[in-house]
């Protein structure tokens, strides 16, 4: 059996596993495996089935690989490193004395403890394996004290929660509820506030710190790593518009110098370009910030902003279509019906998820754009500063000095310079834009995209987009007219559908109720009211005159129904004074019924020959 044992041989032997570094006759150099204990000499007689295996040596040590192939290239260098240090002892480690006094001088030489360096030697000559010395990866859930897995408890409860209890709180929490007795008094060993801080740092999650203190929303908007590749996902190409709203930092009063408020400004915005497309300035949002904010983007602009005493040039803002492609976040007036019969005209609409404005940053960013243009030189005339609403402030509303035309001048002109003017830091330039020296410009950008091959836009006419965007309802064809919301319509050609009386559905203006557009094969077919008393109207306001009518009806409803009891009353009374013991006597009813009509015409020649005489005496 000794002539088997050859040097790296393991042997089983007294609970443990001893790997043979040196032989010499009947006595052995071994250095325990499992206990990685210096190497010594011993004198054993070891059995054939004493012989074990690496992997079963690998198992008792409960490691999963020695194999420097297998490892990260952090674990590589960090192995190659620290038998870089030992391997200058390995020729002495069958010498005591020498083996000391090498291990002393490479600590002090790498600034190790002896310790170190020991453990590094032991690793190595007790798996003969350079891999041996990489790190390994704590196995924590199988491996934490009770204190440790109390820590983590309170961690969970009192730390990682919407509360934002600071550590020394939680730290305080955990003593009460886990090392107190039924009296509340604490016991003689507890776990230190330091071992509690050095748990939280090895276990620290930033990511779940986030969610759990701030919320998911939170850490989606300001905290999530951003790694995607912006609007290009979306936009290889012009016609993209992206659209969001704010409300504008300024009051504006009216002519009269009365306060109205803070506009609502609504824009579209091209994601490749970044050109906008189109915008909205009104006091509501809504369906209709959608209408006039698609209409402005299908309007000349050229025209638009003659209107403000502006000249520009086609090229300046050369946007009459609107875009194919329509992102929006989940804000309500871009989920609404409205918004979605536009795909009618061709359009595609993406709704974004909430909090994830990366994916629409052009949008995003002009609202701060815009506004850093003009509320520097607009202070004192109602711009609202960074301490708004903060106690003692002065009240901006006070300060309102523009109205809603002027102020849309002012904002007009900001477009036009971030237009034609702003400079584009970190557009995609390909090849072909920097041969044809396309300027650094959202208009030059889009004149030049919009050139070179058909565009991602669609031209509509207004009539179109207005009548698309209309609200729609329910109504039905009748014998009275075509009935839609409690009204009656009418129009030429449709006597098969009014005796019908099919269901239908129609387009309506809330603010005019003279027509409804009843849709049918895509195409928009006018009627007219045919009550003339609401032409004219808004639907609000007809509504509320048949509500009127309607409480007017049921205010004489008791007396109508009073009114028929005393009309039965007096019937019954007057028809039970006649006699109904005689027979009628039907014959010669010709002769009584001129006999009759000549009484009746001479009581009323009587009648009106004593008026006469009357007043000749009154004369």
């Amino acid at each position: 059996m000794k002539d088997n044992l050859k040097r790296n041989s393991l042997i089983l032997a007294g609970g443990s596993i001893y790997r043979v570094l040196e032989t010499d006759n009947e006595k052995y150099f071994c250095i325990d495996c499992l206990r990685l204990t210096m190497p010594k000499w011993i004198d054993i007689s070891p059995d054939r089935d004493d012989l074990c295996t690496e992997e079963e040596l690998l198992k008792r040590a409960n490691r999963k690989t020695c194999s420097l192939e297998l490892l990260d290239p952090k674990s590589q260098k960090e192995a190659h490193r620290r038998y870089n240090i030992i391997c200058g002892i390995i020729p002495f480690i069958s010498d005591d004395h020498m083996r000391t006094k090498a291990i002393k001088a490479v600590a002090e030489k790498n600034n190790l403890s002896k310790r170190t360096v020991s453990n590094y030697l032991c690793t190595y000559l007790a798996y003969q394996n350079v891999g041996a010395l990489a790190p390994q990866k704590s196995h924590l859930e199988t491996s934490l004290t009770q204190d440790q897995k109390n820590i983590r408890w309170a961690l969970n409860k009192f730390y990682y929660t919407r509360r934002k209890n600071t550590l020394m709180n939680a730290y305080i929490m955990m003593l009460k509820t886990k090392y107190t007795d039924s009296l509340g008094n604490l016991y003689s060993e507890y776990p230190s506030i330091h071992q509690f801080r050095y748990f939280y740092r090895k276990t620290r999650s930033l990511q779940k710190e986030y969610i759990s203190r701030d919320g998911i929303k939170n850490y989606e908007m300001n905290s999530r790593p951003l790694l995607g590749d912006g609007v290009q996902q979306f936009a290889p190409e012009i016609g993209t518009g992206m659209l969001d709203a704010t409300i504008c930092d300024i009051y504006l009063c009216d002519d009269s110098r009365s306060l109205v408020g803070r506009p609502i400004l609504i824009t579209c915005v091209d994601a490749f370009s970044s050109l906008l497309c189109g915008y909205a300035l009104l006091w509501e949002g809504g369906m209709y910030s959608i209408r006039e904010l698609l209409l402005n983007c299908a309007t000349n602009k050229v025209e638009w902003c003659k209107k403000f005493g502006i000249l520009i040039e086609q090229e300046d803002w050369n946007c009459q279509e609107i875009p194919r492609t329509l992102v929006t976040d989940m804000g309500a007036e871009f989920t609404s019906y409205n918004m979605e019969q536009i795909t009618e005209l061709g359009c595609r609409v993406i709704n974004l998820p909430p909090f994830r404005a990366e994916l629409k940053g052009p949008v995003e960013q002009i609202f701060n754009f815009l506004q850093e243009l003009f509320k520097p030189h607009l202070k004192g005339k109602g711009v609202i500063d960074t301490d708004f609403k903060k106690r003692g402030v002065r009240d901006y509303r006070k300060d309102a000095n523009l109205t809603m035309d002027q102020f849309e001048e002012i904002l007009l002109r900001c477009i036009i310079y971030y237009n034609t003017k702003r400079i584009i830091q970190n557009f995609p330039y390909s090849e072909e834009m920097l041969d044809h020296g396309i300027t650094p410009h959202a208009n030059d950008i889009w004149n030049y995209c919009k050139a070179q091959k058909e565009s991602n836009l669609i031209k509509v006419s207004q009539k179109d987009l207005i009548l698309t965007l209309l609200p729609r309802t329910a109504a039905r064809f009748t014998r009275w007219g075509l009935k839609a919301n409690n009204l009656r319509y009418k129009a030429e050609g449709f006597t098969e559908d009014f005796l019908k009386q099919e269901r239908c559905v129609v387009a309506y203006d809330p603010d005019d109720v003279s027509h409804v557009w009843l849709i049918k094969d895509g195409t928009y077919i006018q009627f007219d009211l045919i009550e003339a008393r609401f032409e004219g109207k808004k639907l609000e306001d007809a509504q509320c005159i048949k509500e009127r009518q309607k409480q007017l009806t049921q205010q004489h409803k008791k007396e109508n129904m009073q009114a028929r009891i005393d009309l039965i009353q007096h019937i019954e009374a007057i028809s039970a004074q006649t006699d109904y013991g005689k027979d009628i006597d039907i014959k010669n009813v010709r002769i009584t019924k001129q006999s009759h009509k000549s009484k009746r015409r001479h009581n009323l020649t009587l009648e009106l020959t004593t008026s006469k005489d009357n007043r000749r005496e009154d004369n």
